[in-house]
This record gives C-alpha cells, structure tokens and sequence, in this order.
C-alpha cells in the first residue's frame, strides 16, 4: 500500500494538469519531431502546429469577451460566437485546425515553387504558419522572413521570424518567447 499510494498521487496530479490549462504561462518548449515528410502532410502539420500554437493562443472552452469587447471562444475564434457558448476540447482543436489549415493556405501562396517541395519540412512550415496566425498574412507574406525563405537562405528566414516580437513599438516577453520557439522549430535540420 505504501508504494501505491504515490502512484496514485502521481496519476492524479497528471490527470489534474492535463485536464485544466494554465492561461498565464506557456508550457515548456516541446522537442520538434524529426523532420520527416508525411504521407498526409495536412495530418503531420496538424499534429504539431495545434499544440504548438494552441499555447500560445490559450484555450478557453466558454466565450468570454476579449480586451476589446468581442465575444471569443476556444483559440481565440470570434466568427459567429456569442456569449454563453460552449465547446468541448476535441470541438475547439476541430475549429483550431480549420482556422490553422486556413491560415498555411496563405502563407503558401506567398511562397515560391522552390521553397514549396525543397525548404518546408513540417516543423519549418508550422513555424511560419504560427507567425502568420500571429501578425496575418499580409505581413508574413511581405516580410523579411519569407523573402530569405525564397531565396534559399533558410537560416536567414527564420532569424528573420524573430524580429517579430513587437507590439505597439515594444519588445513583449510573451512575443520574445514565441517567436524563439518558432525559429527553433524553422531551424530543425539546419543545424
């Protein structure tokens, strides 16, 4: 009984953290998976990119009225969401992935052919894909970022994702932390 006892705090305590999120902090950097082509690549993006930009994002499972008064709901969807709603976990990470799948659509379009079939492996593509998720398509399409992509100068390109840790002309920690964890995922296989 003595040794199962701890066992079964332990088990408890796993439960306990995996089932309530913590919106203040993210959690600790995950290790990238190797960087492997999938057979469906949407599948292996999803897999990687819902927990990865789903942190950064947070998670809330009942609308609530975000700091500029539009009722938000999940990670952070507004379309059709009124106050009240409710969604279950595997109902956000459905709409997460539309919104994600969504969001790569666009930062593809600004990439060339070249970039496209020889420089995007899965890690690479969730990273530039969550800083799209972050700053919009029109400003990852324009930036630095994906014009060394293009280029070829993958090294360059994800240094470049770091430059967007801004806001309103200042250096936030949260977008710091963010845009490291992106360019460690981009520079899987550089290394």
């Amino acid at each position: 009984m003595k040794r199962v006892l701890p066992i079964l705090i332990a088990l408890g305590a796993a439960i306990w953290l995996t089932t309530y999120s913590v919106e203040t902090a993210p959690a600790p950097k995950p290790v990238p998976p190797p960087v492997v082509q999938a057979e469906d690549p949407d599948a292996a993006f999803l897999e990687l990119a819902i927990p990865f930009v789903g942190r950064w994002e947070g998670l809330r499972l009942e609308a609530y009225l975000d700091p500029v008064g539009i009722p938000t709901v999940c990670y952070g969807e507004t379309k059709g969401v009124k106050l009240g709603d409710k969604y279950t976990k595997a109902e956000c990470d459905a709409m997460f992935a539309r919104e994600l799948l969504a969001y790569r659509g666009g930062v593809h379009r600004a990439l060339t052919a070249e970039t496209l079939a020889r420089r995007l492996p899965v890690t690479r593509d969730v990273a530039y894909s969550s800083l799209g998720y972050n700053i919009g398509i029109g400003a990852v399409s324009k930036s630095t970022a994906v014009k060394r992509l293009n280029a070829g100068d993958v090294p360059g390109g994800c240094d470049a994702i770091t430059w967007w840790d801004k806001a309103g002309g200042k250096v936030l920690r949260g977008l710091t932390l963010r845009r490291g964890e992106e360019y460690d995922l981009c520079m899987v296989g550089v290394r």
